[in-house]
């Protein structure tokens, strides 16, 4: 492994590159953002993946709400690209957890999820989100996939799908604005909970975490390019790490 201060966004799919830049975006231009530091060695890494290059290029903030926002790309040569994405509330807000991510190979976007998964004890959005969402989320895709067997942590308004062409690849671009809108705006508003609170919506990122490193695709990839060892630490310090109580 090796690192390197290149960028990966410019080599993505279009689409990709351009979710990337309105994510970023949208986190300037509401949230008062500083950075976050990732585990030495891992905000930036190359390896090699039957035969191919794999480029791995992690960027991450934090903001008084959140005490993490995520935003992976990756490129392997030039048969996939990876965009992940997920921002981790700060306990002190009863906030759900915020949830991106586009795969694409030589054929184009082969999936695009984005979803606002709740983390309250009855695993629901609040009435807030829900009157939002329920008008800015019509489910007019061609392919809609299935959620994968551990996908019980996702809301109702969840959207999965494969773009059947660019028009539906900037529809679902503008669903993700949409989604990262709403939720800064309630993270602005919304108020402080009890430490009693705070240990409910423990759990729920804890269960929300736990049931993504579940995920045997990107465990396996992460494990035949740099070995077992190493993707358990990824996956449990960069991609989903579980928080704690001071």
């Amino acid at each position: 492994m090796t690192t390197s201060n290149s960028t990966v966004k410019q080599q993505l799919h279009p689409a990709m590159a351009q979710l990337a830049d309105l994510i970023e975006s949208s986190w300037q231009k509401y949230l008062d953002l500083s950075p976050y530091e990732l585990p030495k060695g891992l905000g930036y890494v190359e390896g090699k993946l039957e035969g191919e290059k794999l480029t791995i290029q992690n960027v991450c903030y934090q903001s008084p709400q959140f005490r993490k926002m995520h935003l992976e790309l990756a490129k392997v040569g030039t048969n996939l690209d990876i965009l992940h994405c997920v921002m981790f509330p700060n306990l002190s807000f009863p906030l759900p957890m915020f949830g991106c991510d586009l795969v694409a190979g030589k054929a184009g976007i082969s999936a695009a999820i984005v979803d606002l998964s709740p983390t309250s004890g009855d695993r629901q959005l609040s009435p807030a989100y829900q009157e939002y969402l329920s008008k800015n989320t019509d489910k007019d895709f061609s392919q809609v996939r299935d959620l994968p067997e551990w996908g019980d942590i996702f809301s109702e308004f969840c959207l999965f799908i494969r773009p059947s062409d660019g028009e539906e690849e900037q529809k679902f671009i503008e669903r993700v604005g949409k989604f990262l809108e709403i939720h800064c705006q309630q993270a602005l508003t919304v108020a402080k909970i009890t430490p009693e609170e705070e240990r409910i919506y423990l759990e729920g990122q804890r269960y929300y975490c736990t049931k993504q490193q579940q995920n045997d695709k990107t465990r396996r990839v992460l494990e035949k390019a740099f070995g077992v060892e190493w993707a358990q630490t990824y996956m449990t310090s960069v991609l989903f790490d579980l928080p704690n109580l001071d």
